[in-house]
């Protein structure tokens, strides 16, 4: 198994260092929130606007996550 070590030294290196620490609580976010949309989507009655706005939502929440490199 690898193992990765990532030091940091400063107070000021707190939020960089919390970032790592939380990256599959933000991952358990977005796919929540994926989930949620999609769901919606698919069991909610929605007009036509509604509809479409969701949508909107869902793509742009899944063209943000590729932008960075990630995927669920």
């Amino acid at each position: 198994m690898a193992k990765v070590t990532i030091e940091f030294d400063t107070v000021e290196d707190k939020d960089e260092m919390e970032m790592c620490l939380n990256g599959d609580k933000w991952y358990l976010v977005s796919w929540e929130m994926s989930q949620y949309l999609r769901n919606r989507l698919k069991y909610e009655p929605l007009n036509d606007g509604q509809y479409q706005i969701v949508e909107q939502i869902i793509d742009n929440l899944h063209q943000v996550i590729r932008e960075n490199g990630l995927k669920f």
